[in-house]
């Protein structure tokens, strides 16, 4: 068994990114992402401190706007055209979730799909299915760059993806059929039958599913490469802050059947900022006509 290390990863990746922006910036252009959030929700708030700390760290500019919770979707609609239409700003980053009284997918759509860093807007989401140029959500991109920087090979591998949400489930899928990594992969979701029984015959599983210990050491069969995709927060008298973070893999029964496991935490999540880093810097690139990064976005289905 071995722990992949998801922080280590992304650390390199963010290094590499810094440079990146260091020489952009000598060709007159500093790469800039702008997060919005709404509202004081306490991991939302946890998350866009992460993002902006990494900003920060690779030497891009911040334009984050913090609204309040009562802010109206007119507005916030408003603010994002207004984002859209400013040269200066390469990336802009709507926080999930948003107050109940807001549409997330009319919020989604009004991003421009050059900026949309998060890879959410249907043009890349249809890019991404026909395996043209674009965003790449950040968590499925940093799954497969995990599993490409750790040396697991896919390429005929069969896959188990459990979760079918719109941000990881469906998009890792589409991913890991390309022909890059040339996965035979099986989604799993409420309605699966017997879903031991389909992860028991998984080379690579991923579970996102928001549940902790959903995947149970009898679903894993030995050698299977389990990646962790989920953050539950569970009490914890012995923490200061009264809980601790779990995934959605029971870790401590099933490390010792795996050939390779995601911790939770400083496994995928490190790698979802690194990627949105990777984005940003794409998305200034662009303004230049010399992504780097587009070619590895093409893909074949």
């Amino acid at each position: 068994m071995a722990i992949i290390d998801g922080k280590a990863i992304a650390e390199s990746i963010r290094a590499d990114v810094a440079q990146k922006v260091a020489t952009l910036k000598n060709k007159g252009i500093t790469p800039c992402l702008a997060v919005i959030l709404v509202g004081q929700n306490p991991a939302s708030v946890s998350y866009v401190t992460g993002k902006k700390k990494a900003l920060a760290e690779a030497g891009m500019l911040d334009k984050s706007v913090d609204l309040p919770e009562d802010t109206s979707e007119e507005k916030l609609i408003s603010i994002i055209q207004e984002l859209n239409a400013d040269k200066s700003v390469h990336g802009i980053l709507v926080q999930l979730p948003l107050p109940k009284h807001i549409d997330e997918d009319k919020v989604i759509m009004a991003i421009d799909p050059s900026k949309d860093v998060d890879g959410f807007h249907p043009v890349n989401v249809g890019n991404l299915m026909i395996g043209r140029p674009g965003f790449l959500p950040c968590t499925p991109h940093g799954i497969l760059v995990l599993l490409e920087k750790t040396g697991i090979n896919t390429n005929g591998a069969k896959a188990v993806v459990m979760g079918r949400s719109n941000i990881v489930g469906k998009p890792v899928a589409m991913l890991l059929t390309r022909k890059e990594y040339n996965a035979t992969v099986t989604i799993c979701h409420t309605g699966t039958k017997n879903v031991g029984e389909v992860t028991k015959q998984a080379d690579i599983i991923i579970a996102a599913v928001g549940r902790p210990n959903t995947v149970t050491a009898d679903m894993v069969k030995p050698g299977a490469v389990v990646i962790d995709v989920g953050v539950n927060r569970i009490p914890d008298s012995t923490k200061k802050s009264g809980f601790r973070l779990v995934g959605d893999v029971d870790f401590e029964n099933v490390k010792d059947i795996a050939s390779f496991i995601t911790p939770v935490p400083k496994g995928v999540g490190p790698m979802t900022i690194a990627m949105l880093m990777v984005n940003t810097l794409e998305a200034a690139e662009r303004t230049l006509g010399n992504s780097t990064n587009a070619e590895k976005s093409k893909g074949n289905c």
